[in-house]
């Protein structure tokens, strides 16, 4: 960083500012710095203009590691992003299967020493990488300091990651004899350790996606919805009036009547509440044909709404491939043009300059001679 030194570098303005505040710490060459003054006449050689000052990540393609890090962990490409998203899945997939076979008596015992040091690799990595994402951070503005630091780890992700890991900890440091299940209570907390497959998705762009449709199509979803509500409503209580006074249907109460509708209209059919006479079946029925179709309208319209917001994605990302080149296009003109007219703003083509006459040169335009009648009829005697 000795080239940024002002007494080795004179003429050159520089404003110091923390390294924090910076997107990359570059250190600029000595050729860069001559970029950056302003020559003058040969006889003021002993003074320099202070040049324009680039910001070093507009000047220098290379990153800082804070940066680096920082871009990888939160701004990954397509390919990383890919990867890092398949090494996590299978590594937290991995540990739900050990922890689904520790519930099982014959792979009690492998599953819970397997399970145990599995524990320590993910709470060794998750934590090595929350405090890792919580230094990177710094290398914005907004979370420059404590208070960014602070700013940074209220977020959602910030916030499950960090619970993540003390649920972790905490049922590694009580479990006994390298069992992670030693008491109920552990138990209860090792519920949260299922929050380890929202790492999969860090940005959330599942949920945007699906927050996107339903609140674009949440007028027919509402609607819908009121319908359907309103016909289960109404055939349980018909039902609750046409089966109440049998003994074997199971309808005592309007409770159990509900209970009838919600599994007919999910199609699920547990056959522990059943109509016994024949206005009760015929009003099962017409319920079951009416209300099915209505309960089933938002899976079509959530379908169709995922589907054209899908292609809009790709259209919007199809338009952003073309950006760059139209900046290109764009610079390369403004070059073409600068080199040509030496000139520095695009807009001094449009301006022309207004020719003034002087008001002694202005005349006043003679009037054409009208044609008379007289001429015309002479021209057409001869008619």
């Amino acid at each position: 960083m000795s080239s940024l030194n002002p007494q080795r570098s004179p003429g050159v303005v520089r404003v110091n500012r923390p390294a924090d505040l910076e997107l990359a710490e570059t250190a600029f060459s000595s050729t860069e710095l001559d970029r950056d003054r302003t020559p003058v006449d040969d006889d003021s050689s002993n003074m320099t203009l202070p040049g324009v000052h680039v910001h070093p990540y507009l000047s220098h393609p290379r990153m800082s590691a804070r940066m680096s890090i920082y871009s990888t962990g939160m701004r990954p490409t397509i390919t990383y992003m890919h990867l890092q998203t398949l090494h996590l899945f299978l590594i937290v997939l991995a540990c739900l299967v050990l922890s689904v076979l520790s519930t099982i008596p014959e792979y009690e015992l492998l599953a819970y020493e397997t399970l145990f040091w599995v524990e320590i690799v993910l709470v060794v990595f998750f934590g090595v990488e929350y405090v890792v994402r919580l230094w990177s951070a710094g290398c914005r503005s907004k979370y420059v300091g404590i208070l960014g630091r602070l700013r940074f780890a209220r977020k959602p992700i910030s916030i499950i990651d960090l619970i993540v890991v003390m649920a972790s900890i905490v049922v590694l440091s009580v479990g006994s004899k390298g069992q992670v299940f030693a008491t109920s209570a552990i138990r209860g907390i090792r519920f949260l350790q299922i929050l380890r497959m929202l790492h999969v998705d860090r940005q959330g762009g599942t949920w945007r996606l699906l927050g996107s449709v339903v609140y674009i199509h949440r007028q027919e979803l509402i609607t819908t919805l009121y319908i359907g509500f309103l016909s289960l409503i109404f055939a349980s209580y018909f039902v609750y009036l046409a089966e109440r006074d049998e003994v074997d249907s199971g309808m005592s109460n309007f409770a159990d009547a509900l209970w009838f509708g919600v599994v007919t209209v999910t199609t699920i059919g547990y056959g522990d509440i059943i109509p016994q006479t024949w206005i009760g079946k015929t009003i099962a029925s017409c319920f079951s044909v009416f209300a099915i179709s209505f309960f089933a309208l938002p899976a079509g319209i959530l379908g169709s709404g995922f589907a054209l917001k899908v292609q809009q994605k790709q259209r919007q990302k199809h338009f952003n491939r073309q950006i760059p080149a139209a900046a290109c296009l764009i610079q390369t003109a403004w070059r073409s043009y600068a080199v040509d007219n030496f000139q520095t703003a695009t807009f001094k083509m449009f301006l022309r300059k207004r020719t003034h006459t002087p008001a002694s040169g202005l005349s006043t335009p003679k009037p054409k001679k009208s044609v008379s009648t007289n001429t015309l009829n002479r021209g057409y005697s001869y008619i």
